[in-house]
Parts: C-alpha cells; sequence; structure tokens
C-alpha cells in the first residue's frame, strides 16, 4: 500500500506506506494537508525515512542507493520540506514493529514526530498455518538480485546449509532469479513461493525450527512476533568478501543492524 485517506471529525489522515513513491509526494505536493500523517512501517526504509526527515541536512525524500535526476531530487526536497513542515505542527507519526535505535528516537521526538511501536498484538489472534516439516528455514534474500553480495558466495553458503539438512526456503519478493533457478534443482531444498509476508507464512514456527537468513528486517519482526519462546532466529552477517562494489560501507554497516536484533536499541 503506498496511500490511504480517512476522513474523520477532525480532518483527513493520510496512511502512507511508502513515502519515497512519487505519487505518494505528489499528493503531498498537490493536495491540501492532511490532519494527520500516519508513515507506516516500510521495512528497512522506515529507518532510512526517518534519518533523512530528522537529519540536520534537510535531505531531499529519495529511496537509498537512488541516482536521480535535478528534476527528481528537487521534487523530492519540496515532499521532504511539506513533510518536515507538518512534523513540526505535530500532524506526522509513524506506526513501526521495528526497534528503532535511541539516538534515531530521540532525533525524531526533537523534530516533532512520535514513534509508536507495535509488537504484531492483532497478527498474533490470526490462525496461523501449518508450519512447514523441514525444521530449518532460510529466508530469501534481495542483496544477490540488487547486486550488493556475489550470488556465488550465497549459493556456496545455501550449499553449506543444504549438505547437512533439507530446508524450506521462502523466497524475497526480489529474489535472484538464477539463485531460485538452481535452488529448485536442490532435492535438498523445498521452495515455498507464497504472495504473503513471512510474517504471516510462518506465524505457526514451533521452539524446533530455527530461521537463517543475511540482514533482514523479517528477523526483527519475526522475533518480535513469536517472542523468547519462540524458534531459534540467526541472522547472518555478510562476510567482506561477499559484498560487491556497489555496497559502500554505510549500507554495509546499516543492514549489520538486522542480524544483531532488538538489543541495539
Amino acid at each position: 500500500m503506498i496511500f490511504t485517506e480517512k476522513i474523520g471529525r477532525t480532518g483527513a489522515t493520510w496512511a502512507l506506506g511508502d513515502a519515497f513513491s512519487g505519487q505518494a509526494q505528489a499528493r503531498m505536493l498537490l493536495s491540501r494537508a492532511p490532519e494527520r500523517i500516519v508513515l507506516l512501517d516500510d521495512g528497512l526504509a522506515t529507518l532510512h525515512l526517518l534519518g533523512l526527515l530528522c537529519g540536520p541536512w534537510k535531505q531531499p525524500l529519495l529511496r537509498a542507493r537512488a541516482r536521480p535526476g535535478p528534476a527528481r531530487r528537487a521534487f523530492s526536497g519540496l515532499a521532504g520540506h511539506r513533510l518536515r513542515g507538518l512534523a513540526h505542527r505535530g500532524r506526522v507519526t509513524t506506526f513501526t514493529g521495528l526497534p528503532v535505535p535511541s539516538p534515531l528516537l530521540a532525533r525524531a521526538r526533537r523534530v516533532g514526530i512520535p514513534v509508536i511501536s507495535h509488537e504484531f498484538s492483532w497478527l498474533r489472534t490470526l490462525p496461523a498455518e501449518p508450519p512447514p516439516e523441514q525444521r530449518c528455514v532460510v529466508l530469501g534474500t534481495s542483496l544477490v538480485a540488487n547486486g550488493l553480495v556475489d550470488r556465488g558466495a550465497y549459493l556456496g553458503w545455501l550449499n553449506q546449509i543444504t549438505a547437512s539438512e533439507p530446508v524450506a526456503y521462502y523466497p524475497h519478493r526480489r529474489e535472484c532469479p538464477q539463485v531460485l533457478a538452481l535452488l529448485r534443482e536442490d532435492p535438498a531444498v523445498t521452495l515455498v513461493e507464497r504472495d504473503l509476508p513471512v510474517e504471516l507464512s510462518l506465524r505457526g514456527l514451533t521452539p524446533e525450527h530455527r530461521v537463517i537468513s543475511l540482514p533482514s528486517t523479517a528477523l526483527t519482526s519475526l522475533r518480535v512476533l513469536h517472542g523468547p519462546a519462540g524458534p531459534r532466529i540467526e541472522g547472518v552477517s555478510v562476510p567482506a568478501d561477499w559484498w560487491t562494489d556497489q555496497a559502500d560501507p554505510a549500507l554495509r554497516t546499516h543492514l549489520s543492524v538486522f542480524v544483531l536484533g532488538p538489543e541495539f536499541a
């Protein structure tokens, strides 16, 4: 979801699921300002957005690693100015299940953006699907498809896992097609290709299961969802020689947050 609007007694409330979208930014600039804007969780982009809104340099609202032209940069700069102005008037809120680092949380509050945390309370009430038969669950990644991690290194790591036990592999929605093609040929891999977030697909995991993944916000949300009595959830740091030249040091450091879990906050 990019945008939705609700009209209440005190005026309109906008819910933005992707504040970096050109569609959402055009709405911010071309429409009458709403009474309130709620920035909904968008994974890693949530923290990036807060960092841009709370930073001292008034940066344009552009996705990480984006390479925009002058027109888009100016357009996104105006959208950022509009959103910061609403925040200063107490009309912007962030709603997230991610643990927000304490320094960023303090900066958000200083610029007028309260951060409301949740623990998937409603999701916990839904019926859970049966867990996979395999005890080992591997979450896919977009890092290979995005050119940030070497494909051969990633496949070698997966082969080490499947050599010792069968796995259920839940692909990322932007998974590398070549990786998927090879995994389909591996008898030790069961590909579970669903159009659902893993927070829904893996609600039924038991303490006997373990989840393995490279850095991902899904690690954090699954830890929050299942709590300490749930499955073992293991984040794996990306070895230095896996990264490609496209992965700058700032991105590598930022992604490491989603290996360690909520303790960093």
